[in-house]
């Protein structure tokens, strides 16, 4: 798509988005056109942890808790709760005003079964309901939650910010199976969909949620007041990252959620644009192997993995700047108390001759592997690309899978074999938020089929040092638990690779205000002046 047909395109969209919600002139209505990091195409954020989903479930619904911009938990749509002398017992109350978008009331019975459902799937929830003796609806606005045992991440895992988010939806919807995608958009949020204007691959649409009661607090990362300050907003997927360039400097977009590293010298030089890394923690890199097939089913094919990457090499392929990224090889990310080195060696060590010699170990052969690369994602499609080079400097037959990242989170979810479709090894990252702790951090469960993420790692002994970091009050202990996890995450297990850390800019049209800080995306609190 050349900048001149965008233009034309997004003038007509104004039109045509005029026509259909002003009340008033056409020309009075405020849309914010946000170009998004990834196309829209799984609308349910419980049934998949891709990014775009979760941002889009902030949109339209909302959650018990909420993460504030110091990851301090909040009451978002719980109005008064409390716990019982023993801490075994929680009580929540709604807030008033909550409604679907619909217009029926939302109710205890909604959460309870929002939660019950959330928790089959993410991995904090797994471990609330592993710890949860009983969820009881008292009445049409109050619930309890009774544990097993004392049980410290209670507000942490109702409140966390990303990937699964436990979002409230209509207790007909949560009743689904988990994976099962949600027929339809019926949230409680600030906006709403506009389903019969939802093209997959060019644009989604929200709408200001007129209904919606926002906290009287301010505005803090998710937590606090959600005042939509716009009339509309557009998600304009633009698959080109010069054409989306061209579209924010010219001002046919007001902001580019994850601009192109090799751009953001060029837009440092336009004097509208505001270029600005929002999510302090920054993110991880993540290089998943299958671990049900082979040959990623045997721990020496993984730890080869381990000695074939060279983090720098990743960084300055899908970064450039050395301001903008970190050598880490922490798993729980560098800058929080979690960080450790215990059991680094190997990923610090670039060594191709024990790579090559663990790959034997394995009884690998020459067999064909294949890796699933996003084009349309610059970090993931470059990392890739890395992977590939260095998959075959090892002596591994690689098959390079080209497909846009939507296509790849519903494939992922697929456990086939290689030979039957499936495939060995893609590459995703993830916000420092969702992987601060053992709980936080769905990447390194050792649940196996039953509950890991994709890829299902399998390792008892890691669900048992999770489950003791999550009973463990004493922050010294923590730590203690945290660094023979890891140890044994890098020398047993291997999860995934972490190719490094960085810190991703945001860009938008000076004329906005209002832009959160946070590791998550938010539309509300910004005005278009």
């Amino acid at each position: 798509m050349n900048v001149r047909r965008f233009r034309s395109a997004a003038v007509a969209l104004g039109v045509a988005a005029g026509l259909a919600f002003a009340s008033g002139p056409a020309q009075a209505e405020k849309v914010l056109r946000i170009v998004p990091h990834a196309d829209l195409k799984n609308i349910d954020p419980i049934w998949t942890t891709a990014y775009i989903t979760r941002n889009h479930g902030y949109m339209v619904y909302d959650t018990l808790f909420a993460s504030d911009e110091n990851l301090e938990i909040q009451p978002q749509m719980v109005g008064d709760w409390s716990v019982s002398d023993d801490g075994l017992t929680y009580t929540f109350t709604l807030r008033d005003g909550l409604m679907w978008h619909d217009g029926d009331p939302v109710t205890a019975a909604d959460c309870v079964a929002s939660i019950k459902r959330w928790g089959t799937k993410d991995g904090m929830g797994q471990k609330l309901i592993q710890f949860t003796k009983e969820l009881a609806v008292v009445d049409d606005k109050t619930f309890t939650l009774t544990l097993n045992e004392p049980y410290g991440l209670v507000l942490a895992s109702l409140g966390k910010i990303s990937s699964n988010t436990p979002f409230m939806m209509k207790k007909e919807h949560a009743e689904l199976e988990s994976s099962v995608q949600v027929p339809e958009v019926i949230g409680s949020g600030p906006f709403k969909f506009v389903k019969d204007e939802w093209v997959p691959g060019s644009k989604v649409v929200y709408v200001k949620n007129e209904d919606y009661v926002p906290r009287s607090e301010p505005a803090s990362a998710a937590a606090g007041g959600k005042v939509v300050k716009v009339d509309r907003v557009e998600w304009i997927y633009i698959p080109d990252p010069a054409t989306t360039m061209n579209a924010l400097v010219n001002g046919e977009v007001d902001l580019w959620e994850t601009p192109a590293v090799d751009m953001v010298p060029l837009l440092e030089q336009h004097e509208g644009v505001e270029l600005a890394v929002i999510d302090p923690l920054g993110t991880q890199g993540w290089l998943r192997p299958n671990h049900l097939h082979f040959p990623f089913n045997h721990p020496s094919a993984r730890k080869a993995l381990l000695y074939a990457v060279n983090q720098e090499d990743y960084l300055r392929a899908i970064v450039g700047d050395p301001k903008l990224y970190r050598v880490c090889a922490a798993y729980f990310i560098c800058g929080t108390p979690n960080e450790s080195s215990v059991g680094v060696e190997a990923l610090e060590t670039v060594d191709h001759d024990k790579a090559r010699a663990l790959l034997k170990e394995a009884g690998y052969n020459g067999e064909t592997i294949i890796l699933m690369q996003p084009t349309d994602i610059p970090v993931l499609n470059n990392a890739s690309l890395v992977t590939a080079q260095v998959l075959r400097d090892i002596g591994m037959d690689v098959e390079v899978q080209a497909m846009d990242w939507s296509t790849l989170t519903s494939r992922r979810a697929e456990d086939k074999a290689p030979e039957d479709g499936g495939w060995n090894i893609f590459h995703t990252y993830s916000t420092g938020a969702d992987v601060t702790s053992p709980i936080a951090n769905i990447g390194v469960s050792g649940g196996g089929r039953e509950s890991a993420w994709f890829g299902w790692p399998t390792d008892a002994r890691t669900e048992e040092l999770r489950d003791m970091y999550a009973r463990e009050a004493d922050p010294a202990k923590q730590k203690a638990i945290i660094d023979e996890l890891q140890g044994r995450l890098f020398d047993e297990v291997v999860p995934y690779v972490n190719y490094g850390q960085w810190f991703q800019p945001v860009a938008w049209r000076k004329e906005l205000s209002g832009v959160l800080v946070s590791p998550v995306p938010f539309f509300w609190n910004i005005e278009k002046n």
